[in-house]
């Protein structure tokens, strides 16, 4: 006997719409045991679909979806909804090669109209469809679903304050996951949210306003404060009306008895424009070992239902963010000025480490990287050191600041970025795909990148010393090398980078992490009767010009390589040998890089072979450019073939 009959009915929401509270509720219980046996096989975000799967049940069978627009904040938390929406047949090749998206995505479904996975993007894109569908006449409803933490980025009070002074018509959720409510109170909320979402009360209301206008304007205005006062006193929704919001909450997002009368009120109001319903929820709800858990399973390997422990295998080598986390813990251990600044991902990059030893010199400034930046642009200014820790992915939301507010005023803003180069389950839209082109792009900023983790020392240590501009240096998500570590790091010389292995026949000039793929495809030419010269350039900007010069004019042929787009380390590279006339005596030169393609989910070195950037293709790309082999038949696919859909 299936252990979800009730959920085995449902192919699509329509299936769930004529389905009474009792069956719903029993629905919801089906799609909580569906998601939890489906992320222990798979891996994924649980805490966070875990803690919307009441609210996504009733989503479904309120509103008519997906002729009503239904849009998921960062959208980590639409398992549930994926399962619902005709996708659960294929739920189990979530975040895997050819599989579903871990996040919403367009081209996936039609119930997701919109795709995200970076944070505080859902109320513009429902504004941005609101007023789409006011100028075409129509009447679909449309819903924002954003949780309090995508709440902290200055993009989601934009948006609010754009869509609080126009009529269209938004129904935005915030999924506050970060406050506890009381059973009595949670009851009162529950019934003054109905009362206040109901059209007897908005009719009340509506003639006691109309009758406050006809008073002194002194006392309509002290009328309307009143009102409005006093609900936010009671919900905390203050603020959301003054920016224009009709507040409503807040009610508990677990209990459907609160939520399906709310939400039909919503649905049938005929009041013009924004309103917000409140609803407090907690991650990993319904899941013992994930409410139990610091993060409440937030993102999770392969785990055991049971006990839910996790299957992580044994690292063979320390993580990168790990060894930045310990690299700064002891320079800043020696320099009092070090300060760490983070955007709502002190775990992701480390700084957590950092932070029990130096609490009152790390800030994690929530999901606000424009503020981060600047941030620690103004510690610059004061003679601190920051260390501006985001991901590759994340610091591109910051890249105005990084131009105005640090590279023009020279300030030395230092930028720990993490997650450079492809990300394997999360796809295109994590991937570090593009910090070298838009950082080395800027007058007088470093660009560094590590070559392994004991590199990664080295440049943390430079970063603390360079003190008259700014810097950054990127290292990959996942293990080191396995490398023989220093115990302190030791700074740099300022754009010089290093011989590793000295050839003839070919040089392989090397910009990050693939310097071990590199060495082993030096020593598969070398087997084949061919010696590569094998340098790591280590900084991109200011560029090794004489290394460059003097491996181009050494050698036949030079192979560039990096984990980066097109325009990055060898767009400088090219540009120095073409200003210097190397290149006029026929030196065939081959950039190695990503592909001009955004690279879908998969196992990263299923995403590296895939970019032609791995060992064999090294090898067949120095073959082809000496002429031994041919350049059209080299497994070096990635530079033409498109990511894997």
């Amino acid at each position: 006997m299936s252990e979800t009959p009730l959920l085995d009915t449902v192919n699509v929401p329509a299936d769930l719409r004529e389905f009474d509270p009792n069956q719903l509720k029993q629905l919801a219980d089906e799609l909580r045991s569906e998601t939890i046996d489906v992320v222990s096989q798979i891996g994924g975000h649980l805490g966070a679909s875990l803690g919307v799967v009441e609210l996504t049940v009733a989503l479904h069978h309120v509103f008519n979806t997906p002729d009503d627009r239904l849009i998921w904040d960062v959208s980590h938390q639409a398992y549930p909804h994926k399962i619902l929406t005709g996708r659960r047949d294929r739920i189990r090749t979530l975040r895997q090669g050819g599989g579903l998206s871990g996040f919403t995505k367009r081209t996936e479904s039609e119930y997701d109209p919109f795709g995200a996975a970076h944070s505080s993007t859902s109320i513009s894109a429902g504004l941005g469809m609101a007023v789409a569908r006011d100028l075409d006449g129509g009447s679909r409803k449309i819903v924002s679903v954003i949780g309090d933490g995508a709440m902290s980025a200055g993009m989601a009070y934009e948006a609010m304050n754009n869509a609080g002074s126009m009529d269209s018509r938004l129904i935005v959720i915030l999924n506050d996951n970060d406050m506890s409510i009381a059973p009595a109170v949670g009851a009162m909320s529950a019934y003054l949210s109905r009362l206040i979402s109901s059209k007897p009360y908005r009719s009340i209301r509506h003639f006691a306003m109309e009758m406050a206008s006809k008073f002194p304007r002194r006392l309509e205005v002290t009328a309307v404060r009143a009102e409005e006062y006093a609900r936010g006193i009671l919900t905390g929704g203050t603020l959301f009306e003054e920016l224009g919001f009709f507040y409503v909450g807040p009610i508990d997002g677990h209990n459907l008895g609160h939520l399906l009368p709310v939400l039909k009120n919503l649905r049938d109001s005929e009041q013009d424009g924004p309103v917000l319903l409140h609803i407090v929820t907690e991650k990993g709800h319904g899941y013992e070992p994930a409410e139990n858990a610091a993060d409440r399973y937030h993102g999770v390997s392969k785990f055991d239902v049971v006990t839910g422990e996790q299957n992580k295998p044994t690292p063979n080598a320390p993580s990168y963010t790990g060894v930045f986390a310990e690299s700064l813990i002891k320079q800043a251990e020696k320099d009092d000025k070090i300060v760490a600044v983070t955007a709502a991902m002190p775990s992701g990059t480390g700084l957590d480490k950092f932070g029990k030893v130096f609490p009152e010199r790390t800030f994690d400034v929530g999901i606000a990287e424009q503020h981060a930046v600047t941030f620690g642009a103004g510690l610059a200014t004061e003679g601190y050191r920051p260390f501006v820790a985001i991901y590759s992915t994340f610091l591109q939301r910051g890249y105005d600041q990084i131009v105005h507010d640090v590279a023009i005023q020279k300030l030395p803003v230092r930028f720990a970025i993490d997650r450079a180069g492809l990300v394997g389950a999360d796809g295109a839209t994590h991937a570090g795909s593009y910090d070298i082109n838009y950082l080395a792009s800027l007058p007088d900023f470093v660009v560094m990148a590590a070559a392994d983790e004991a590199e990664l020392v080295h440049m943390v240590a430079t970063a603390a010393e360079i003190d008259d501009r700014p810097s950054s240096f990127r290292y990959p998500r996942g293990e080191g090398a396995g490398v023989e570590m220093p115990e302190m790091g030791v700074p740099l010389e300022i754009g010089k980078g290093r011989i590793i292995r000295e050839g003839t026949a070919v040089a392989i000039l090397s910009f990050g992490t693939r310097l071990s793929e590199v060495l082993l495809a030096a020593e598969e030419l070398a087997a084949r009767g061919l010696t590569a010269t094998v340098a790591d350039a280590r900084f991109c900007k200011p560029l090794d010009e004489d290394l460059a010069v003097r491996l181009a004019k050494e050698h036949e042929v030079l192979i560039t390589i990096e984990e980066g787009a097109i325009g990055g380390f060898a767009a400088h590279v090219m540009q120095c040998l073409a200003a210097k006339g190397v290149m006029d005596g026929g030196l065939k030169i081959r950039p190695m890089i990503l592909p001009d393609v955004f690279f879908d989910h998969d196992k990263p070195e299923l995403q590296y072979q895939l970019a032609g950037l791995r060992t064999a293709d090294i090898v067949a790309t120095a073959l082809g450019a000496l002429g031994l082999e041919d350049e059209a038949g080299a497994e070096q696919g990635g530079a033409h073939r498109p990511a894997r859909a």
